[in-house]
C-alpha cells in the first residue's frame, strides 16, 4: 500500500518554513522600535506606546483585496496587491483619525509558489511603510484544492490608536461645510468584478499596468493635517470617507449626521480616462459608476468652508492633488450628485 504524506496531500511544509525564514530581513524594514520579537512566533509583540497618548483609543480593521487579484494573476503581476490589503484597512482607519501601528496578513494558495509570495509580502511591506506601520506577522497557508492553479488570496489586519478626544465621527458636520476630494491612483481595489466583465481577457491582460495600479495610502498627508498643533486646522475636519465599495452613495452617508445631505458637483475634478473608458465599453449608467468606483476620488475629507484653500496648499506640497467638489446642505443623511 502506498504511505500517504502531508507533502504528497499537496502540503510542502519545508517549503513553507525556508519561505517564512527568507522573508524575515525584508519584513524588518518596516518595524517600529515598538516592535519587540521577529516574525515567525506564535504570537506577534508590539510595545503600545503609552508616552505618546493620554487616554488612547485602539482602532482596527480587516479587509482584503478582492477580484483584482484576477488580474495580477493573469497578467503574472504580483508586485502591487500587496500594498493594496494594506490600503484598504489603513486608510479604513484613518476615516477616524487613527494612526496605525501595527499590520498582520493572511495569504491563502493552493501550493505556494516563493517567488510569486514574496513578490506579494514585499507589496505587504511596502505598503506598511508607506503607512508608516509594522509588519509583524501573517500566516501563509497552502491549501490544495481551495484554489484554482496559480490562484491565492490576500487579507489583512491593522491595529492603529489615536487620544478618544481627537475622535472624528461626523457628529460636528453641518449646513456649508463643504466637502474636498482626494485624488486617487486609479481605480484602487473595489469594483473589479464589473471591470472583468467590462474587458475580455485579452484586454485584461494588455491593461493590466492600469488595473492593478496599487491603491494610494492617505495616512501620512491626512494625519500631517490632523496633527497641526500650532494651528486650528485640525479641528476644522470633521469627517473622512475611504471611497470604496457603494463608492460616494454609501461611503459618505455612513458619516452624515440624520439632518444634513451631501451634494456632489462631479464636474469639479477631473474623472481619470480609465473610468469613462469602462462606462462607455459597458454601457453603465452614471449612477451606476459613482456607486461602484471612486472616480478618481479616493478619500474626501468634510471641513469647514474657511480651512479649504489651507488643506488644499498643504496637501499639493505633498504632491497630492485635492479639490472642493461638494458642499452640506439640509437633509436626510442623503448623497446627491449633480
Amino acid at each position: 500500500m502506498r504511505k500517504l504524506t502531508y507533502k504528497k496531500s499537496g502540503v510542502d511544509i519545508e517549503k513553507a518554513g525556508l519561505f517564512k525564514k527568507g522573508i524575515k530581513t525584508l519584513v524588518r524594514k518596516s518595524f517600529s522600535k515598538e516592535v519587540l520579537k521577529d516574525i515567525g512566533g506564535f504570537g506577534s509583540f508590539f510595545r503600545f506606546p503609552k508616552e505618546k497618548y493620554k487616554e488612547p483609543i485602539l482602532v482596527s480593521s480587516s479587509d482584503g483585496v478582492g477580484t483584482k487579484l484576477k488580474i495580477a494573476v493573469l497578467a503574472d503581476k504580483h508586485d502591487t496587491v500587496g500594498i493594496d490589503a494594506v490600503a484598504m484597512n489603513v486608510n479604513d482607519i484613518l476615516c477616524v483619525g487613527a494612526q496605525p501601528l501595527f499590520f498582520l496578513d493572511y495569504i491563502a494558495s493552493g501550493k505556494l509558489r516563493p517567488q510569486v509570495m514574496l513578490e506579494v509580502v514585499r507589496g505587504i511591506n511596502q505598503g506598511c511603510i508607506q503607512a508608516g506601520c509594522s509588519l509583524i506577522g501573517g500566516e501563509t497557508a497552502e491549501m490544495p484544492g481551495m484554489y484554482q492553479e496559480g490562484e491565492y488570496d490576500i487579507a489583512g489586519f491593522c491595529v492603529g490608536a489615536l487620544e478618544r478626544k481627537d475622535i472624528i465621527d461626523g457628529s460636528r458636520i453641518e449646513v456649508d461645510d463643504v466637502v474636498i476630494g482626494l485624488e486617487s491612483n486609479g481605480i484602487h481595489s473595489n469594483g473589479y468584478s464589473l471591470v472583468r466583465k467590462v474587458f475580455s481577457q485579452k484586454e485584461l491582460k494588455r491593461m493590466s499596468g492600469e488595473l492593478l495600479k496599487p491603491t494610494r495610502i492617505y495616512v501620512k498627508p491626512v494625519l500631517s493635517l490632523l496633527h497641526i498643533t500650532h494651528y486650528t486646522l485640525h479641528n476644522s475636519i470633521k469627517g473622512i470617507a475611504h471611497i470604496t465599495g457603494g463608492a460616494f452613495y454609501d461611503k459618505i452617508a455612513r458619516i452624515l449626521p440624520k439632518n444634513v445631505n451631501v451634494r456632489l458637483n462631479k464636474s469639479s475634478w477631473p474623472v481619470p480616462p480609465i473610468f469613462r473608458l469602462m462606462q462607455r465599453k459597458g454601457n453603465i449608467e452614471d449612477r451606476e459608476m459613482y456607486h461602484t468606483f471612486n472616480m478618481g476620488v479616493g478619500m474626501v475629507l468634510i471641513v469647514e468652508p474657511d480651512a479649504a484653500p489651507a488643506i488644499i496648499s498643504k496637501l499639493a506640497a505633498q504632491k497630492l492633488k485635492a479639490w472642493v467638489i461638494g458642499e452640506i446642505i439640509k437633509g436626510k443623511k442623503e448623497v446627491e450628485i449633480v
